[in-house]
Order: structure tokens, then sequence, then C-alpha cells
């Protein structure tokens, strides 16, 4: 069954300069949603997530009793059910989402009923072993298809764990936490690696109470929820791609407002910087317990220098690696990227389609089975691009082309919607030609 893909023309840019006013953080709007539709109270969210993936999060819910109602393109007011969901009759259709799946199997677990997950035939290929670990640990019935979605859970009583992840999972630890939040005692997640922290954050800034070491996150229960007014921070992981776009032009000027800026989230600053970026942060303030501010990044007059991603950092910036590769071969000593397996389950193999990608546009690039060598100071012409469906694989090589000697083509370019509506409309405002 071949479906019609849009296809969109990118050209060569002569610099990237101007301002700009990203969506709302795709994490964090996931996370207001489901918590939102779980406390007491109406919530309102301004600057909510536009993509196709937090709505899929806002849909389930709403199937599950809360109330929803959507006030022009990007604020929203969620009306919880104070703890209590109703059982659907029918499946609960997480679109794409992975974070909406897993996340959501740790809200149900111990509620009471019947409820059964589904997803799109991309998001029924991702692993959901890693959430019925812990979750049958804490006494949950789970089950799978082969290891996959569609998944089915029976709402139970469950008691409270002391687990380590095997693999850094920011949405296994927040399946876990949901669970614990309802659940008698103590509840600890450990982690080998610290993972983005958005869900400790936003539990915290509804009125639950955490305790966090180095390595670990214990949540006591039942506790309950209180709604919330809050505007969303704008989307890091969407703003890498501007970022990255910018750090291309020696005459570049780009300023991005209201970013999120969490720790746990801006790595991919420090790698921008470890490459001659230079990154200013002009305005910082904490709201509802993230940090947001305003960037402004300009690229290094003599170009891009050289940077290795592994270890934690891969883990960090696994959502990023696809663009870095992407500008790889415009700096002047390659990126090399490594311990980034968890790259070959994502939306699509993103390490093949990358090193293909690359190819294509007249690039060398080593592929091994957990990353890429991306070499320097390579010349690369336009080409048709295989985006594979996937939204991140859409956007990085639309970066890779404004450097590019001719037109580049990309198939499959509305896969951006998943996670960025705005994206080429965005890319289109600030690349100057």
């Amino acid at each position: 069954m071949h479906t019609a893909t849009e296809e969109r023309l990118i050209r060569p840019a002569r610099n990237v300069s101007g301002s700009l006013r990203l969506p709302g953080d795709k994490s964090i709007s996931h996370r207001y949603a489901m918590l939102g539709a779980f406390a007491e109270g109406t919530s309102r969210f301004t600057n909510f997530s536009t993509g196709a993936d937090c709505a899929s999060t806002l849909a389930c819910m709403e199937a599950l009793g809360a109330k929803v109602n959507r006030l022009g393109n990007d604020a929203v007011e969620v009306t919880g059910v104070a703890g209590c969901v109703t059982p659907s009759n029918s499946p609960l259709d997480c679109g794409n989402s992975g974070s909406t799946m897993r996340m959501i199997s740790g809200l149900l677990a111990p509620q009471q009923g019947s409820f059964t997950l589904i997803g799109d035939a991309s998001l029924s290929r991702r692993p959901m072993e890693r959430i019925r670990k812990p979750l049958e640990a804490m006494g949950a019935k789970l089950t799978l298809t082969e290891g996959h979605a569609p998944l089915t859970i029976e709402g139970t009583r469950l008691k409270a764990i002391d687990y380590t992840t095997p693999v850094p999972s920011a949405q296994v630890k927040t399946s876990i936490l949901l669970a614990g939040l309802q659940t008698e005692g103590a509840t600890t997640v450990r982690e080998a690696v610290r993972t983005r922290d958005h869900s400790e954050l936003a539990l915290r800034a509804f009125g639950a109470s955490l305790t966090r070491t180095v390595d670990s996150v214990s949540i006591s229960g039942p506790q309950t929820l209180h709604a919330i007014e809050a505007t969303v921070p704008g989307d890091l992981s969407s703003a890498a791609f501007f970022l990255c776009a910018a750090a291309l032009f020696p005459g570049a000027n780009l300023v991005l407002d209201s970013l999120g800026l969490n720790p746990t989230r801006a790595a991919l600053l420090d790698v921008l910087t470890s490459l001659g970026a230079k990154i200013g942060v002009l305005h910082l303030e904490e709201k509802n317990a993230e940090l947001v501010g305003t960037v402004q990044v300009s690229a290094p007059k003599d170009g891009l220098g050289t940077t290795e991603v592994s270890g934690a950092l891969a883990a960090q910036l696994i959502d990023e690696l696809p663009v870095l590769a992407a500008i790889a071969p415009y700096t002047s000593g390659g990126i090399r990227i490594r311990d980034a397996k968890e790259l070959r389950v994502k939306e699509s193999d993103r390490i093949a389609l990358v090193a293909r990608n690359l190819r294509a546009m007249g690039a060398e690039v080593a592929e091994f089975e957990d990353g890429l060598d991306v070499p320097g100071g390579q010349t690369l012409h336009g080409a048709t691009i295989d985006s594979g469906g996937d939204h991140r694989i859409a956007m990085a090589f639309s970066v890779a082309a404004l450097r590019a000697d001719g037109d580049t083509l990309i198939q499959g370019a509305e896969s951006a919607a998943i996670s960025f509506p705005e994206f080429f409309d965005l890319l289109d405002l600030v690349a100057e030609r």
C-alpha cells in the first residue's frame, strides 16, 4: 500500500537570521495534558504543543473522562477526572506517540477497569517490553502483542517498588512514577544516567511531592493532583534544527524567544558550543519549575570544528543526533556518534536513514551498529531525500539542504507535523536566499 506523500523543495540559503518563537515543548505538553486530565479542577495551558503526538495524548485522556476545550490554535483547557478515570468502550488510540502509550500505561495500571492501547503502524513496531517489566513488578496486569502494541491493561491495586532502569528512559521512569503516585508506600526509580526530568517538575507543579537524589527519584502515594495554569516553554528539540541551521552560516544571527532550557535537555547547546558556535542566553526565568530563556546563536567566522557524542551525552541528545549528523559534513573535522543504538528503534532506523540520505547528497559516512562517523570538510549537493515517514529525518535534511549545492527534495515532508507542523514555514522565515 503506497500512500501519496507531500514533498517540499528546499533551496540553498545565503544566511540564517531573524527571531522566532517556537511551539510549546512536546515533552512538557504531553505531561501537562496527562496530569491536568488526571488532576482535580480545570487547568489552562497556553503555547501548548501543536504536534499530532500531543493531540493523541489529549484525545486519550478525553476518552477516559477528562474534558478538553481547545481555545484557538495553541491554548487548551483541561478539566480533570480527580484521580479516577472512566474506562473507554473503544481502544485508546495513541497515534504515532510512544510517549503517550508508555506514560499512560503507568497512569492506568492502578485504575479500575480494562484498557486497550493501540497506535499506528510505526508505533506498533516500537518496543513496549521496557514498561511491562517494572509495572508487572508492581503487580500490574499487562498483555502485549509480541512485545509491542496493541497493549491491554487490566487495572488492579499495585504495590510500591524500588526499580533500576536497565536502559535510561524518561518515558519508563514517568510510567513508574505515575503508577507510584496512586500506590501505597514509596516507589523509587534509579537510573545510571539521569534522563530528562520534566515529569518530576510537572508532578511538583501539580502539587505532588517527590524526593530526588543524584541517581534516583521517589514518590509516595497515594497523592492528589491539583489544576494549574501554565505557559508551555518553546520546544528545545524543535529549536535544535534552527540552532544547527544558524551554526552553518558565518553571518548568522538567530534569536529564539521563550525557549525551554531545562538542564537535562540543554546538552545540545554544549555540543554546539564545543563545535565553535556562540550561544548566549539573554534572559532566564523559572516557570512552574522549568527554566525558560531567550537564546541567541551565531556561527564562528571560520566555520564549525569537530566533536564526539558518546556515552551519557548520546542518551541525552538522542532526538538531536540526526540533525547533528546532517550538518557534520560541513564542519572542519567531522562528528563521531557512538552509544546511540536506541536510534535504530525510533520512528524509523534513524542511523540507517541518516547514512543513506547523507550518501544521496554525496557525503562520505561510515555506519556502525551504535552510531556514525561523518567526516568534515565535505561539499554536498541537492538530492531527493527519503524521510522514511520520520519527522526528525525530514527536518534534519531540510537543514543540511540549506548549505548544499542545488535544490533538495524532501519526500514525506508531512511527517514533520508529528512534532512540528510549522517547521517549513518558520525555516522559510529565517533562511535568507
